[in-house]
């Protein structure tokens, strides 16, 4: 009975290790990713309908967050930036 208790115990600590350690590693990718969205509508506060901000947090998803954009470093926001039809 003794072995039996032990053998329960294991398993359970295993169940829970696996269970923390998929959850601890998912954390950071989530946060790369709102902090990605969040420069997103900053950058769309600051440039109004010239930049893009769909596509931005489009690819904040498609590259998990890796790619920042910086509404101060115009080569981060490049892709998202667009030329608006005159009106003359």
């Amino acid at each position: 009975m003794n072995t039996s208790i032990r053998s329960i115990l294991l398993v359970l600590f295993l169940v829970y290790s696996m269970v923390f350690v998929l959850v601890a590693g998912s954390v950071p990718f989530e946060r790369a990713i709102g902090v990605c969205i969040r420069n997103c509508a900053q950058c769309k506060k600051m440039f109004g309908p010239y930049f893009l901000g769909q596509k931005c947090a489009d690819s904040c998803f498609k590259n998990k967050g890796k790619l920042i954009p910086d509404c101060e470093d115009e080569d981060s926001i490049q892709p998202f930036l667009q030329a608006l039809d005159s009106e003359y």
